[in-house]
């Protein structure tokens, strides 16, 4: 057994980390709902809702990357039974988490959190804040408009760039250097979502702002795009931390990680400057 299973391989941050793992010349499962092939790695089929798709994922599995599908507000539904599965095969986990569910016990991401903390020799917790990939990914309609209308009020966050957590997530796979600990991952400069926008419209060549919105026009908004309401609930109150200053931290988890700075919001926006440009 030394294969690497990663949950949400077609995902933003999957995806990325699979391509890391195979560069490197690990044996990987790429693990999606269709099971679509992955280059260099092993598909198969995961879906956190089949119980069937479980077992067979975890064959000839020794570490497994473990993250929320985006789409899905059942966290310790889908999450815990994949917890107790790698404890009864002695699976090292790295949880995809949260910025900030340590500050709430009750909260189901933290809730996951102790059940790995407590059920398993070997995990590593990686809570990252809000992704600068979110401005070419969910709010990709509102930059190609012009305007990314959200409610963060005037609060500043700290964006991350993918790459870097996926970054993070195999240094975390493939050494024990940083067993059983938490880290928070962030860019390495807090921004305001009219100065993210000023930064983004320098890069693009066009005028981007930022409009900020309540609660109710930005759930509006979603379900006018096809969420359910319920997503777009969660969402909001998601901003309500940004307005009151919880996303602004900087940490340096992404350097102990990677041994090296995160990437700023800046570049991320000029390796992404045609996805920007719309």
């Amino acid at each position: 057994m030394n294969k690497i299973l990663v949950l949400g391989a077609s995902g933003t941050v999957g995806r990325l980390l699979v391509r890391a793992l195979v560069a490197q010349g690990q044996a990987v499962k790429a693990a999606s709902r269709t099971g679509r092939a992955v280059a260099g790695a092993e598909a198969v089929r995961f879906d956190y809702a089949d119980r069937a798709t479980h077992a067979p994922a975890f064959e000839g599995v020794d570490r497994l990357y473990l993250l929320m599908p985006a789409d899905s507000l059942a966290v310790e539904a889908f999450l815990l039974p994949a917890v107790a599965l790698a404890a009864e095969r002695g699976v090292k986990v790295v949880m995809q988490s949260m910025m900030g569910v340590e500050h709430d016990p009750a909260g189901a991401y933290r809730q996951v959190e102790m059940a790995l903390e407590s059920a398993l020799a070997r995990w590593v917790i990686l809570r990252p804040n809000w992704f600068a990939d979110n401005f070419h990914g969910i709010w990709a309609p509102d930059v190609a408009r012009g305007d990314i209308a959200l409610p963060a009020g005037e609060g500043a966050t700290s964006f991350i760039d993918a790459r870097d957590i996926a970054a993070c997530a195999a240094a975390a796979l493939c050494t024990g250097r940083f067993d059983n600990q938490a880290y928070t991952l962030t860019g390495p400069q807090a921004l305001g979502y009219a100065q993210a926008a000023a930064v983004l419209s320098q890069v693009a060549g066009r005028r981007i702002g930022y409009t900020p919105v309540s609660d109710d026009a930005f759930v509006a908004a979603l379900r006018s795009a096809g969420l359910p309401e319920a997503s777009g609930r969660m969402l909001a109150g998601l901003f309500g931390d940004v307005r009151n200053g919880h996303t602004a931290m900087v940490s340096d988890g992404v350097e102990v990680l990677t041994g090296r700075p995160s990437r700023g919001l800046a570049q991320y926006a000029a390796d992404y400057r045609d996805a920007l440009r719309g």
